[in-house]
């Protein structure tokens, strides 16, 4: 089988290599804006990034590891297109946007005069480099002030605090304001007292919201059933005049106005945009018979970008489900042949598996499959000349007697026998089920770190989760630790005792220092690799979950480590699988390279037509 997987593999990443970057075709150039965000779809849909590269995940749940770049981009994409005029065509018959201003203006000027508005202090005229792009013909820069009223909110009073009993005067924070709408179902409420006090400063269903503290940015409106309701000082609200109130959110969505307010953002402790740098947002103004054309296509290609999601994410979920499902007939295979029959078939879908966005994912399962055939004894074939690991169990045992005379480890405590119950599957012959302390000792040499400023400091933090890989190396200096860590010395293996189904453990290449969250454990006359290899399979996590289930703070002690099964094979048969795992494991680093070459052209080729349909 594992010959399959080497030839497999290999046909699969020549064939990936051998594949030329694909480029613009150059009728490309003669695409409208319009064209460019409907004839790539695919493009949109197929461009996605991990939304964490710390380690294989393990579990169910892999679509939440995705991220949908090129839909994201799409969506930035429409905004922006919007805002410049680009997305809807020009009707010379509409009434200019100069001619609009003058109509708000005088609007404002009324509204002034009948004391319903306050008189705003005039707005400086915008420069030639505040303009980031030529306006099609009837559109005008303004700011943004000009076009209505910018105001804030109020704070809850001193002595007063909000409530999730409901008094029918909802308080609106920002963390209920989401991009175009307000979050409701974890509303809080004001005292008809708190509510008095506070009158003015309601915010209503015809208006804008903008947040300005904790969440800077994000725009929406304010749905009919909280109409009139107080608005947190963390937020201003805009009142329009005459101007399309679902216009003004998704010009201020977009990422021209998102990065002016980024750039316009107090960078305090408590980073604010203050309520003038809003007023004197330059902003892109249409026609208003072209705004109410652009909230209509806007909305028409966001259901659009939501029907891709969905249709994705569907694709995803139909990926994950199909690569379980023939990874699982892998390990659950009764035999020599059958596991053969199950590779064949797993084989024929080889390409597919490895394709698109859950391609990476894939191969990281393909990893944990290889680790789990490894110690169920199927992934290399047995040699039955090899010494049994009931010898070996004895040469461990006459080992750790001598280093107790030696007084090199303690007495370990007597260790009960894997009984039935204990054992998940059946070994080859030649192997043996044994407690993980039967082949380790416990190590701990608890030292004060300001002895050994220039000695390496390990930490849970600097291991990748569930590879076996150090992410990087720091002196105890550079790491400032301060209480007492545990001195390890070179070929012992690290395990993390905290949240252990991250499985953070490495074998130690030098002499150092590391966190009393780890323990340093001394292998006994086994191969070290292939005790790694058997702490980071499917198995052994199997236990760890088990007993993480049962306690509030996630922590494996002596007593219940010590205890958990591994399989042991014969020594010769450990070396064996640590070499095909590492051969194995080396194609699926070339395959997931060339993922990766691929995702990054296909970002590239987004990035390309965003700044095409832009240009």
């Amino acid at each position: 089988m594992s010959n399959q997987i080497n030839e497999g593999a290999a046909r699969y990443t020549a064939e990936k290599q051998s594949q030329s970057r694909p480029e613009f075709s150059g009728t490309q150039g003669t695409q409208s804006p319009q064209q460019l965000v409907t004839n790539h779809l695919n493009l949109w849909t197929s461009t996605v990034t991990p939304k964490s590269t710390s380690g294989r995940g393990r579990g169910s749940g892999k679509n939440s590891k995705i991220e949908l770049t090129g839909i994201k981009k799409l969506r930035e994409l429409i905004l922006e297109l919007a805002v410049r005029g680009k997305l809807v065509a020009q009707n010379p018959e509409d009434e200019p946007a100069s001619k609009l201003l003058e109509r708000i203006e005088a609007e404002k000027a009324q509204l002034i005069k009948d004391g319903k508005l306050k008189k705003q202090k005039p707005l400086a005229p915008i420069s030639g480099d505040e303009k980031p792009f030529e306006l099609p013909e009837g559109w005008m820069w303004v700011r943004f002030g000009a076009l209505g009223q910018v105001k804030g909110g109020k704070r809850v009073p001193k002595g007063h605090s909000l409530t999730s009993e409901n008094t029918g005067n909802v308080y609106i924070r920002v963390t209920d304001m989401k991009n175009y709408s307000v979050k409701l179902d974890d509303l809080r409420y004001i005292s008809d007292e708190v509510k008095n006090e506070i009158s003015q400063y309601t915010i209503n269903s015809s208006d804008v919201y903008i947040t300005i503290a904790g969440t800077i940015g994000a725009v929406g409106t304010i749905p009919d059933e909280l109409n009139g309701m107080n608005l947190t000082e963390n937020a201003a609200k805009f009142t329009s005049v005459i101007v399309n109130k679902n216009w003004v959110v998704k010009s201020l969505c977009s990422t021209t106005i998102q990065e002016y307010f980024e750039s316009c953002t107090n960078q305090q402790a408590q980073p604010k945009l203050a309520l003038n740098k809003i007023e004197g947002a330059p902003l892109a103004l249409p026609p208003l018979a072209e705004q109410q054309r652009i909230v209509a296509k806007v909305d028409e290609l966001m259901a659009l970008c939501d029907q891709l999601e969905q249709q994705s994410e569907h694709q995803l979920t139909a990926h994950q489900q199909l690569t379980d499902t023939l990874l699982a007939t892998l390990t659950e295979s009764a035999n020599a042949q059958e596991l053969n029959d199950n590779w064949q078939r797993l084989a024929q879908h080889f390409d597919l598996l490895l394709a698109g966005p859950m391609g990476a994912w894939a191969i990281d399962r393909l990893k944990d499959t290889i680790l789990q055939l490894a110690v169920m004894g199927k992934l290399v074939p047995q040699n039955p000349d090899d010494e049994p690991a009931s010898e070996l169990l004895e040469r461990i045992e006459e080992e750790k007697t001598r280093l107790v005379k030696e007084g090199k480890i303690k007495k370990p405590k007597k260790l009960p026998p894997v009984s039935e119950e204990e054992k998940p599957f059946e070994l080859p012959e030649g192997w043996e089920w044994v407690k993980f302390a039967s082949v380790v000792s416990f190590e701990s040499e608890l030292v004060r770190p300001e002895d050994f400023q220039d000695y390496d400091q390990v930490a849970p933090d600097s291991i990748e989760k569930g590879t076996g890989n150090l992410l990087f190396r720091r002196t105890v200096k550079e790491s400032g630790v301060k209480g007492p860590n545990n001195r390890f010395y070179s070929g012992q293996i690290l395990y993390s005792k905290i949240r252990p189904s991250l499985s953070k453990a490495i074998i130690a290449e030098f002499d150092g220092l590391c966190s009393a969250d780890m323990y340093p454990l001394r292998p006994h006359t086994i191969n070290t690799e292939y005790l790694l290899r058997a702490i980071l399979s499917e198995p052994f996590l199997i236990q760890v979950r088990k007993e993480e289930n049962r306690i509030k703070m996630p922590k494996l002690n002596i007593p219940t480590l010590s205890n958990f099964c591994i399989p042991l094979p014969p020594l010769t048969e450990q070396h064996r699988i640590v070499a095909k795992v590492d051969e194995l494991f080396g194609l699926c680093d070339q395959l997931k390279d060339c993922l990766k070459h691929a995702s990054e052209t296909e970002q590239h080729l987004t990035n390309a037509i965003v700044e095409q349909a832009l240009s």
